[in-house]
């Protein structure tokens, strides 16, 4: 039987690197996730979404990059930290930096093309959930960093890393601190 779209949504969780396994992703693969992307909801069709897929060499240069900038621009330094960051974007099967291209013309505010880029990061979470993808959006406050990583177009702006990974373990049941009645008001 066919899982329904409402079970998938419930049931997709974040699964993050420590959990994934050696499994390579494959292009087709992620070129499969991007394409559920590109399906997402967007006003005026500005389709502001953006990505840039790293693989191999350039997950390990993102990682050294993160890590050096964490220990140049933070106040106070955790080794703990910087080897986290360091050695994380390597444990993934790929990482997907999340952007998003402010329409020139300014058509629609910005936080709509942010959120229709959200909407782009979950109809990708749930391509891959499906297709035992291990997924897990990061933002660390080194994002603002990545236009020295990056060759970003004017206008564009990174909202964060989309990492990849196979994993074996199950997932834990999700709950949630109170129920949809509580946070409705019926008008």
């Amino acid at each position: 039987m066919e899982k329904s779209i409402l079970k998938t949504i419930e049931e997709r969780r974040s699964v993050f690197p420590a959990q994934y396994n050696k499994e390579p992703i494959t292009k087709g693969e992620i070129l499969q996730i991007l394409e559920a992307a590109n399906w997402a909801p967007t006003h005026k069709k500005t389709e502001p979404w953006r990505f840039k897929v790293l693989q191999g060499p350039s997950q390990e240069k993102l990682g050294l990059f993160l890590a050096e900038t964490f220990k140049n621009e933070s106040p106070t330094f955790s080794e703990f930290k910087y080897n986290k960051l360091k050695e994380n974007p390597k444990k993934a099967g790929a990482i997907i930096a999340i952007c998003f291209q402010r329409d020139e013309q300014e058509r629609i505010p910005e936080w709509e093309e942010v959120a229709a880029t959200a909407m782009a990061v979950q109809n990708m979470w749930l391509v891959a959930h499906e297709m035992k993808i291990g997924a897990y959006w990061s933002s660390p406050k080194l994002i603002q960093h990545t236009k020295k990583f990056f060759s970003l177009a004017e206008n564009e702006t990174c909202l964060g890393f989309f990492y990849l990974g196979k994993y074996d373990d199950e997932l834990t049941p999700g709950d949630r601190n109170s129920t949809i009645e509580d946070k409705t008001e019926w008008m």
